[in-house]
């Protein structure tokens, strides 16, 4: 891939990646976010973290399905610091407009509300990600060691969808469509593994 198609390319990323975001600030500056402009930033920044952490999964599995696109590697670190970006904004809005930095019913919250301990167990599985997300932690980590501690998105995207549907009322299947994604992105992946494990058996 030519220097100019990467540059071109990785400008669309930004683009693209920060468009809900660019719409949220539009939004609250010109007092447009609706009624509960609170819950349309939460709703839009979660649903943001988790198409982008879909979006991450994705990339391996399709470069194994069709390899001339493995240049796609290239965007993922960028596209997983992103979908941190969404879920550090997404815990703010809930830190600092749902609870008033009130640390009690923090607290509490995470207690008592399912919904509320998941989201905070996929929020903290990230956190790691982030901080390791340069070439230099590769390096110091070692290679076999990263990828273990990579594998913490599984556990956050899972985390993220239930914290998706634990908020919802019963009957509302809004969450359905990503579940599924998830879920056919965290399968897929099974895969490799079953076909190995049959040879080794034969």
């Amino acid at each position: 891939m030519s220097r100019p198609t990467l540059i071109a390319l990785k400008t669309a990323t930004w683009i693209v990646c920060l468009a809900p975001f660019c719409w949220l600030v539009w939004g609250a500056f010109t007092n447009n976010l609706g009624p509960d402009a609170t819950g349309a930033i939460a709703f839009t920044t979660g649903r943001s973290t988790l198409r982008l952490l879909a979006v991450t999964l994705a990339i391996s599995p399709i470069r194994r399905l069709i390899p001339r696109l493995a240049w796609l590697i290239r965007f993922r670190r960028l596209i997983g610091l992103f979908a941190f970006f969404y879920a550090t904004v997404h815990v703010l809005t809930w830190v600092a407009l749902y609870n008033n930095f009130d640390l009690h019913n923090m607290l509490a919250d995470v207690v008592r509300r399912r919904y509320i301990t998941a989201g905070m167990a996929a929020y903290i599985s990230l956190v790691p990600l982030a901080l390791t997300s340069t070439a230099w932690s590769i390096r110091k980590l070692g290679g076999k060691s990263w990828s273990r501690l990579h594998t913490l998105i599984y556990f956050a995207a899972l985390c993220g969808v239930a914290h998706y549907w634990w908020q919802m009322k019963p009957g509302v299947l809004t969450p359905l469509a990503m579940t599924v994604v998830i879920a056919a992105l965290l399968l897929i992946r099974l895969i490799p593994a079953r076909r190995s494990s049959r040879a080794i058996s034969s």
